[in-house]
């Protein structure tokens, strides 16, 4: 698939340490009476500790991730990328759920390609034609998502994209429609599968039975 333009998924083990602590002989028994008591400022001491190195933990881990995103996905090693699985709650989750990318809601798809240093296609899609996607999504139509997705790889491109007979048009202010479709973004991705033109020709069917969208 080649798109014409003019312009361009660790773990983490702590290790828990025990101590045998050797009494000496006890003459008599203890008074079950008798009982250990803490003062409220050790209490709030204890807490305070507690407290410090929970957040210093998640400001290590937060840490750790900003690194691992910055080197890029070329530069991860697998233990970077189990780390950052396993770490990324978020991303955890989204993983979690067992789908495959075409089954994602666009903003866990969207979230997906940032946090693992994929091409994010997705933020080129509005708040409205994440909708749209998700609305295919949820109807099973994966070629008409795919579609979607096609045009969102296209708005990559930046603001000149190649349509029919040599045109050029904006892909990113280009609203999805039928007829956009037809005129603009079908002519923009060149695959001689013909896979891409199955995906385009599924969503104009999408959006002509769906006139709300």
């Amino acid at each position: 698939m080649i798109v014409q333009s003019t312009s361009r998924l660790g773990y983490a083990a702590e290790m828990l340490r025990t101590a045998s602590i050797r009494q000496p002989p006890v003459a008599a028994s203890a008074n079950p009476a008798d009982t250990v008591r803490i003062s409220q400022a050790a209490r709030d001491a204890l807490a305070a500790s507690a407290s410090s190195t929970a957040s210093h933990d998640d400001e290590g881990v937060a840490a750790r991730l900003a690194e691992i995103r910055a080197r890029g996905p070329i530069n991860r090693s697998q233990e970077d990328q189990e780390y950052l699985f396993a770490n990324d709650k978020r991303l955890a989750a989204i993983a979690a759920q067992g789908k495959s990318p075409d089954e994602l809601s666009a903003d866990d798809l969207d979230y997906m390609q940032k946090a693992t240093g994929l091409v994010n296609t997705m933020a080129n899609l509005s708040p409205a034609e994440k909708a749209l996607y998700d609305k295919a999504v949820a109807s099973g139509n994966k070629a008409a998502a795919a579609g979607i997705g096609q045009i969102a790889l296209t708005r990559m491109m930046g603001h000149t994209a190649g349509g029919a007979s040599g045109a050029t048009y904006d892909p990113l202010d280009t609203a999805i429609t039928a007829a956009n479709i037809e005129k603009y973004f079908s002519h923009s991705i060149v695959d001689p599968s013909g896979k891409a033109a199955s995906n385009f020709q599924a969503l104009i069917q999408f959006l002509q039975a769906s006139p709300s969208a």
